[in-house]
């Protein structure tokens, strides 16, 4: 190969086979396509306001408005259908727009697994108030009452007379509805229903398939610089000097940024940025510390408590277990976590004359207003954030620091920035999921039966009243010296109260005052760690018990919906009942199967779900080669869509449960890249087999969050069942796996 051959790009190099002439000539579309787009007027965006919710063209189409955003789990798609649905047109009519705070209501942030229930509800609201207008409207212009009238494909017909009808379109003729939503107004029966239950394809698949979508990593716009942002390694450590002569003289440096402890290099070029990062030369002050990590649970439970309280109490669970001949103790831990995304977090703002319009993948768009503000000094309400998917986000990771850095550097440069993360930013420095440590006791009567539940769970804090924005702990915030925030961790205590009917049961939380590391959400928080221990707990106490797990569980239960998941599940997976080890224990490559059961938040969807595992007993390696899952959140809106939701919650968690640990050692976090934080890979993915329960008319509620809280504990069951070793620590290693077996050997 000569040295001209040698420059060949990855996109000359595809467009030199003829196979791959395709994917080589969408990739120049979708760089052609990445320039900033006009952006749409701003736009009155009241949540009470049927208009911040739909505009309707002359041409019929419909332009549907959201707050919420799809963070590529398909609520684009089922979110237009419930429009379409309510309105009575068809889908395709409907045209998404969603998390532009200058043109979509604030209806909380994407999150707590509320999209389609209080997301979707709102709209819901909005189209049903919109219909019984346009009936209205039509039943004026054609001399009939409403109730003579039908409504199908946004055409409005007289019963008794089809020729008499009137369009959507001709009804507004492009104008407004001037209404407010009415809460009671008539909602379809979901007897009628044609497009909510259906399996619409999703509307972003296509052009992330052709390469033609705009990821928030591709975004572009004219005069556009690049900017790297420099922190220390060292947990706390302050910038000392700073020395920028190397970097100036990298090909395409612009200048160097900084603010008390805000530091950033900007460059004409993406590589010149990355370049001139690396020769800045900065010398920083010795950082706060980390505790002992090989000791950090026995620490977590010593720190200080900020409040204490219960959360469950039903009879007198200390006394029952006081009296009981017979008790059974357990501990449970689960390791600090990150969000881990495939991609760095990245955004792009622009700051001119005093107005700030900022691209980010955040799923707080309209939060971020309020943080941006008190970042950079520009009014709230001169903050424009627009929504752009990023590369996974489930919880607030690195994509908000990110999208503050643009901001902080754009606005003290006066010109558009775009700010990317590198990997070990991502990794190391975004926030985490604090540790948990779980301490649960239970205590049998003579006749062998379960009367007692006692459980204590060390929990990180929430320092935020009705989750106001500004306590969520941007690291810019910080680097400028503006107070430190609380962790952005709320409601850990979910899913901490026995999912089981007993006669006695004690549940205690202790809010952890303080976490080491800077602490947001992380997939299903709380509710994942607390399940984890209930659930395993609750395995614990069958094998006590002498009896099968599942009929175990079914005698603690009497909801007809928890029962069915249980049963759909069961059946699923074939269960056959019996006490005892499975019958492959001894082998050297032991199979075993593990159930665990989730109803989230104890209040809505429903999970069952049994995994089956095969543990190498000479290495400790545990493979997870199936999981059943029987699922119930209602009324499916998209059943496709909802199974690709259980599907990646269950290749996400068997992730978490056996390989992800965020490593550090006193000073720093040491998991800086895949090699220091690996994740599951392709071929270890389990066989995924979901059984949905539809319930038409039932609240939809939300399915990205349920169905991993079930997994860690079907995991560690199914170990147990494969070798009589009791896995209570996440992640399940093989030197865990391994330590576990060789006890059991001994006892």
């Amino acid at each position: 190969m000569n040295a001209p051959d040698m420059q060949l790009s990855r996109r000359h190099l595809l467009k030199a086979g003829a196979a791959a002439l395709v994917v080589g000539f969408s990739a120049e579309a979708s760089l052609a396509n990445t320039a900033a787009p006009g952006l749409e007027p701003a736009r009155g965006v009241a949540k009470d306001v049927v208009d911040s919710f739909l505009v309707m063209h002359t041409d019929g189409k419909i332009t549907v408005y959201v707050g919420k955003v799809d963070l590529g789990t398909g609520t684009k798609t089922a979110l237009a259908q419930i429009a379409a649905e309510e309105l009575d047109v068809p889908f395709k009519a409907i045209t998404m727009v969603m998390g532009d705070t200058a043109t979509t209501p604030d209806q909380w942030l994407t999150g707590a697994n509320i999209t389609i229930a209080q997301g979707g509800g709102e709209l819901r609201r909005a189209c049903a108030t919109a219909r019984a207008a346009l009936v209205a409207r039509a039943a004026q212009r054609l001399g009939v009452q409403p109730a003579e009238l039908a409504v199908n494909a946004g055409m409005v017909r007289v019963k008794a007379d089809a020729a008499k009808s009137v369009s959507y379109a001709q009804l507004m003729q492009g104008g407004a509805f001037e209404l407010k939503v009415d809460a009671k107004a008539p909602l379809k029966p979901a007897a009628e229903y044609t497009v909510v239950g259906t399996s619409v394809p999703r509307v972003d698949i296509p052009e992330k398939v052709s390469g033609e979508f705009i990821y928030a990593h591709d975004f572009r716009m004219p005069g556009m610089l690049h900017a790297r942002v420099l922190r220390p390694d060292d947990l706390g450590a302050n910038i000392v000097a700073v020395d920028d002569s190397a970097a100036r003289k990298v090909n395409g440096f612009v200048r160097t940024v900084r603010k008390d402890n805000f530091l950033a290099v900007v460059s004409s070029t993406e590589w010149g940025a990355v370049k001139a990062a690396r020769a800045l030369k900065v010398k920083w002050s010795k950082g706060t510390g980390l505790p002992d990590q090989a000791t950090v649970f026995d620490y977590w439970r010593k720190q200080p408590i900020a409040k204490e309280e219960s959360t469950q109490k039903v009879g007198d669970a200390p006394a029952a277990i006081a009296a009981a001949p017979r008790k059974v103790k357990a501990s449970y831990e689960f390791a600090v976590q990150t969000h881990a995304s495939l991609g760095p977090s990245c955004a792009v703002a622009d700051y001119q004359a005093g107005k700030l319009v900022v691209w980010s993948a955040s799923q707080a768009t309209h939060s971020m207003q309020t943080e941006l503000a008190g970042i950079t000094g520009v009014k709230a309400e001169d903050i424009r954030v627009l929504y752009l998917d990023g590369s996974g986000c489930y919880g607030r990771n690195g994509h908000e620091d990110a999208t503050a850095d643009a901001a902080m550097i754009s606005v003290m440069i006066g010109k558009p920035v775009r700010v990317q993360w590198m990997r070990a930013d991502e990794t190391a420095r975004a926030p985490k999921s604090p540790p948990r440590a779980i301490d649960m006791e239970a205590g049998f009567d003579a006749n062998g039966k379960l009367v007692a539940w006692s459980a204590d769970f060390h929990i990180a804090l929430n320092h935020i009243a009705a989750f106001k924005p500004l306590d969520f702990p941007l690291l810019a915030a910080t680097d400028i010296g503006q107070p430190k925030p609380g962790n952005w961790v709320g409601f850990l205590f979910q899913n901490s109260a026995a999912p089981y009917q007993l006669p006695h049961i004690r549940v205690n939380t202790r809010h952890v005052a303080e976490a080491f590391f800077r602490s947001s959400h992380l997939r299903s928080p709380g509710r994942i760690e607390n399940s984890f221990a209930n659930e395993s707990f609750m395995d614990e106490l069958a094998v006590a018990a002498k009896a099968d797990p599942a009929e175990f569980r079914l005698q603690h239960m009497s909801d007809p919906r928890a029962l069915a998941v249980m049963r759909g599940a069961m059946k699923l997976a074939n269960w056959q009942s019996r006490t005892g080890l499975s019958p492959e224990a001894g082998k050297a490559v032991s199979r075993g199967r593990g159930i665990s059961y989730v109803r989230y938040n104890n209040a809505t969807t429903y999970v069952a779900a049994i995994a089956e595992v095969e543990v190498n007993r000479q290495t400790g390696q545990v493979r997870v080669t199936r999981v059943c899952v029987s699922h119930d959140c209602g009324q499916i809106v998209n059943p496709d869509g909802l199974a690709n939701q259980i599907e990646g919650g269950v290749i996400q968690t068997v992730s978490r449960t056996l390989m992800e640990e965020v490593n550090w050692d006193r000073q720093k976090v040491t998991s800086v890249d895949w090699a220091s934080y690996p994740i599951l890979r392709f071929p270890d993915a389990p066989k995924v087999e979901v059984d949905m329960i539809n319930r038409p008319g039932e609240v939809a509620w939300g399915a990205g969050e349920p169905t991993p809280t079930a997994i860690p504990a079907a995991i560690a069951n199914a170990i147990y069942d494969a070798t009589g070793a009791r896995l209570r620590s996440i992640p399940i290693t093989p030197a865990k796996v391994k330590a576990a077996m060789g006890a059991v050997r001994t006892a």
